[in-house]
C-alpha cells in the first residue's frame, strides 16, 4: 500500500515561507505544497506563477476550508500566530507554526490544549536544533566527552548599532507583542539549551536595548542565565554592539573538556544565496570555521580542532514531521516544549523588570 501524499498549505509567501519552508517541504516525498496564502500577489512576486500547480488563497480563513488541505504551514508575524493556528486547528487542520509561537505561555498552552482536543499535530518551527554546531555539541554533551558541564555560553550577536531604516514590511525591527530579540533569537538559543540540557531550576534576564539611539523603544539585545540546581549555568545571549572579526557562538566547559566554536551555521547563508538544500555541499561547514575542543591529558589542557559534523539539516525538521504524521514518532518540536520556552521568556523580563532571579 502506498504512502499517503499530505497537502500542504502555507500561509504567508514571504522571507520565511520561501527560504525556511517551502525549499524542504520540496525535499519530502510525502509532502506536497498544496496551496498558498498569499494577500498581494505581483507581477515579480506571485506563488501561482513560482510553484506550478499551487492553489492561490487571498485569506486563511478561505484556505481552511479547503478539505484536501492537511497541514497548515503559518509564516506570518507572531503576533497572529495565536488566531490563525487557533483557526487551522479549528477546521481539523495538522499545523506547524513559525517561532516565536505565541506572544504569551497562556496562549501557548491554549492552543497545547486545542490541539490535543482536536487530536491534530502541532509543531513549532525550532529548526535550529540541526544547525550544524549545534549537532556538533550535543554529540559531545552526549558521548561525556566534556564531563560533568558546569558552564553552557550560547551567543547570536552581531556589530549593528545603528538604529534599523524603518521596514513596513518587516516585523523584526517593530515593537509587537512577541516582538525583539529575545523573542527571535531567544527562542532560538533557548529552545537549544532546554532541549540539550532540561529546564532550569532558576532564571536572570538582562533585557533591553545596546544602541544609543532608540527611538523606538525596541529591545535589541539580552543576556538570559538559567541556573541549575546540579551547579551547571547556562548563558544565553544576543547583542548588536560586538565589533569582533569572529563572532563566538558557543564555549561550553566541563570537567574533562572543553568546546568553543565561533561563527553561525551555514544554512541561513547558503539559502539566502539561492542554495538549495540537495545541492552538494548544503550544510557542511569550511574546514576553517569549526570548532575547537580542549581536553586534559596528562593533567594539562591539550586543544585541537574538532571537526563540526555533517548535519541532517533543517531537512530532518519536516522528514520528521512526516514520520510524525504517519504514526512514527513525536513532532520534532512540540508545542508543549515551545510554550515553556515562552514562559522562561517571559519570567526572564519579569526578571529584568524587578532586578532579581526567579524561581522557574
Amino acid at each position: 500500500m502506498a504512502s499517503k501524499t499530505w497537502n500542504v498549505g502555507v500561509v504567508g509567501y514571504g522571507f520565511s515561507a520561501k527560504t525556511f519552508h517551502l525549499p524542504f517541504i520540496h525535499e519530502i516525498p510525502q509532502m506536497k505544497t498544496y496551496a498558498i496564502v498569499q494577500r498581494t500577489p505581483k507581477e515579480d512576486d506571485d506563488a501561482e506563477k513560482d510553484i506550478p500547480g499551487v492553489k492561490s488563497f487571498r485569506t486563511t480563513e478561505e484556505m481552511v476550508k479547503d478539505p484536501a488541505v492537511d497541514v497548515v504551514v503559518i509564516t506570518t508575524a507572531p503576533d497572529s500566530h495565536y488566531a490563525l493556528v487557533k483557526l487551522a486547528l479549528e477546521n481539523g487542520k495538522h499545523v506547524i507554526c513559525e517561532k516565536p509561537f505565541t506572544p504569551t505561555s497562556q496562549e501557548a498552552d491554549d492552543l497545547v490544549k486545542l490541539a490535543e482536543k482536536q487530536k491534530k499535530l502541532l509543531a513549532i518551527y525550532q529548526n535550529r536544533r540541526w544547525d550544524a554546531d549545534f549537532v556538533t555539541l550535543s554529540k559531545l554533551v552526549k558521548n561525556g566527552s566534556l564531563g560533568r558541564v558546569v558552564e553552557f555560553e550560547s551567543h547570536f550577536d552581531r556589530h549593528r548599532p545603528q538604529e534599523p531604516a524603518a521596514d513596513v514590511s518587516k516585523w523584526k525591527n517593530k515593537v509587537i507583542p512577541g516582538g525583539g530579540a529575545i523573542y527571535d533569537l531567544g527562542t532560538h538559543l533557548l529552545d537549544q539549551a532546554v532541549h540539550l540540557m532540561g529546564k532550569p531550576d532558576r532564571i536572570t534576564g538582562f533585557v533591553g536595548s545596546q544602541r544609543e539611539v532608540n527611538t523606538t523603544g525596541f529591545e535589541d539585545s539580552f543576556t538570559v542565565l538559567l541556573h541549575y540546581k546540579n551547579g551547571l549555568m547556562v548563558t544565553a545571549k544576543a547583542g548588536v554592539v560586538s565589533p569582533e572579526e569572529e563572532q563566538l557562538r558557543f564555549w561550553v566547559r566541563g570537567e574533562k573538556g572543553s568546546y568553543k566554536k565561533f561563527h553561525l551555521d551555514v544554512q541561513e547563508d547558503q539559502l539566502k544565496s539561492g542554495m538549495k538544500p540537495a545541492d552538494n555541499g548544503y550544510g557542511r561547514e569550511p574546514s576553517d570555521r569549526y570548532g575547537s575542543l580542549t581536553t586534559i591529558k596528562n593533567g594539562q589542557p591539550v586543544k585541537e580542532v574538532y571537526p563540526t559534523v555533517e548535519p541532517p539539516t533543517y531537512t530532518e525538521y519536516y522528514r520528521k514531521f512526516a514520520r510524525a504524521l504517519a504514526g512514527e514518532g513525536d513532532v520534532p518540536a512540540s508545542g508543549a516544549e515551545a510554550r515553556d520556552v515562552i514562559r522562561l521568556i517571559e519570567l526572564a523580563q519579569e526578571s529584568s523588570h524587578l532586578g532579581k532571579t526567579l524561581q522557574v
